[in-house]
């Protein structure tokens, strides 16, 4: 929180938001982003130990205390496999019973992972491996698709809520190596604004940010980086901080994105002009 702000004065006191794909780097920002605002956060994870594996953290529910230590605001964790659908049935009644119905889905699970872990070992359009499409493409697209059902679901019954999916700035290149994730990452933004047009009627509102390169403790340990892309300011060549990509979440979660729906916003310092 900011200043001297109580939660009670925050727009998202008394509500509740969902954050997948939480536990650690840019989830877990983004769920701090709209613990700050004063909203009660639902925290997931594939694996309760996902925090660990980049120094990021220990646990999934760790992750949750900590949240809720520094923002005083209720939260809850869950863990599961959102590619398959009863366990997102199972992860949302478990989070809604604990937070109470969803004003805000933040879906942020993905990655370019995969079927054995690590990114593909063939990883461009044409050698990429069978199992390999199916676990990004499951991982991505199908896992936005799935859980943004099960939520716009439940909004639609209360005519309110906000939808922000995260993409990635892959989802506008034309690149051979990973070809599948950015293929994955270009439906959920197709996806995105087919949701939107239906929850018009709704009065729901779904957004969608595409991040570039961002500092989070997963991509300093698995990218050589230039240190002259780690400044914070005098340049727009640079990779960006996570409050820098949690500034438009905030934006589309609150009162300033009461108007807008069907968008996607690059956050990468104009890399993709």
């Amino acid at each position: 929180m900011n200043g001297d702000a109580q939660v009670g004065d925050l727009p998202g006191s008394g509500k509740a938001a969902v954050v997948t794909g939480s536990s650690r780097g840019l989830g877990r920002s983004f769920a701090e982003t709209l613990a700050g605002m004063g909203y009660s956060v639902g925290i997931h994870g594939l694996l309760e130990d996902d925090p660990a594996e980049y120094d990021d953290g220990t646990t999934v529910t760790g992750t949750a205390n900590t949240i809720a230590e520094q923002f005083g605001v209720k939260t809850v964790s869950c863990v599961g496999d959102l590619s398959i659908k009863s366990e997102v049935v199972r992860i949302i009644d478990a989070m809604t019973e604990a937070l109470g119905p969803i004003d805000v889905l933040l879906h942020c699970a993905g990655g370019d992972t995969g079927a054995a872990g690590g990114k593909p070992q063939h990883n461009d359009a044409v050698h990429i491996q069978e199992a390999d499409v199916r676990a990004v493409l499951e991982r991505n697209l199908l896992t936005t698709i799935f859980v943004c059902q099960e939520v716009a679901r439940r909004m639609m019954e209360r005519s309110t809520g906000r939808i922000v999916t995260i993409s990635s700035q892959a989802a506008f290149g034309r690149t051979a190596t990973e070809a599948i994730y950015t293929s994955a990452k270009a439906g959920m933004v197709a996806y995105t604004k087919c949701l939107a047009t239906q929850m018009r009627n709704y009065g729901i509102n779904v957004n969608c940010v595409a991040p570039g390169d961002t500092r989070t403790a997963r991509f300093l340990k698995t990218r050589e980086v230039d240190s002259k892309r780690l400044v914070t300011e005098g340049t727009l060549d640079r990779i960006a901080t996570l409050d820098e990509v949690g500034r438009v979440v905030e934006f589309f979660a609150g009162p300033l994105g009461d108007f807008v729906s069907g968008e996607v916003l690059l956050v990468n310092g104009g890399y993709a002009i």
